[in-house]
């Protein structure tokens, strides 16, 4: 997912959040490019992530997992923000906070995660992809130093089902106050295209922009025209 907002000067400001058992260390590719623009850029790690000294099994909250994110977001201007979702999971307002992932995992089970780990340390469920999953559902059109750096950088993470099965729906106020655009990555083979649109229609979003021929990770796979794809959404809406 990526947020942007913009200053007085028109310059946008991209902030870069990971994924599930990645980190900052992600973006290597997309942030220098959207740099040599003259846009600014942060990429950060969410708790347990990238080089963040913290274990997950320590992290018991989603709250305290995207705490480095919402102490950020606090930070900036409120104003001109949209929220863009590249092959990522979308909440709603309808139902819990789960919901979508609860849907994911029921039509893609574990079992099907290939060499991946899947624990319960207690409290969560918690991953460790395998390198054969990554290999084939995450990376297949990446190159092999990339997947080399994955085999080397990746951490166990867990999606927080059971405490986002606990929590209170996102309010209308407050979520869908931020215009939201998500990026299709159609070859995606970990987030197929199809569960893509069913969260694109779930979830009310109604920028739509394509990657084409990017797998899962686009900012490996297809950097320069997400890139395009970013600014041509941010000139558009933000």
């Amino acid at each position: 997912m990526a947020e942007c907002n913009m200053n007085q000067k028109q310059q946008k400001h991209f902030v870069l959040v990971h994924g599930v058992c990645m980190g900052a260390w992600t973006w290597y590719k997309l942030k220098p490019q959207l740099e040599s623009l003259g846009h600014k850029v942060t990429a950060f790690d969410l708790a347990a992530c990238g080089i963040n000294t913290e274990k997950i099994e320590d992290v018991d909250t989603f709250e305290d997992y995207s705490k480095p994110l919402l102490e950020l977001l606090a930070s900036l201007d409120p104003k001109e923000k949209i929220g863009i979702f590249i092959a990522a999971f979308i909440p709603d307002t309808n139902h819990k906070p789960s919901y979508v992932l609860q849907e994911y995992i029921e039509r893609y089970p574990p079992s099907g995660w290939l060499d991946s780990e899947i624990l319960f340390d207690g409290t969560k469920m918690v991953i460790l992809p395998g390198i054969n999953f990554l290999a084939t559902k995450f990376f297949q059109l990446s190159s092999i130093e990339d997947l080399e750096l994955v085999k080397l950088l990746k951490r166990t993470g867990s999606f927080f089902i059971e405490d986002l099965s606990e929590a209170k729906n996102f309010s209308k106020k407050g979520y869908e106050s931020v215009r939201r655009a998500y990026i299709v990555t159609n070859e995606d083979l970990a987030v197929p295209v199809e569960f893509q649109q069913w969260m694109i229609q779930n979830g009310g979003i109604d920028v739509v922009n394509v990657v084409n021929g990017a797998d899962h990770m686009a900012m490996f796979s297809k950097p320069q025209e997400l890139c395009v794809c970013l600014l041509d959404i941010v000139d558009k809406y933000a």
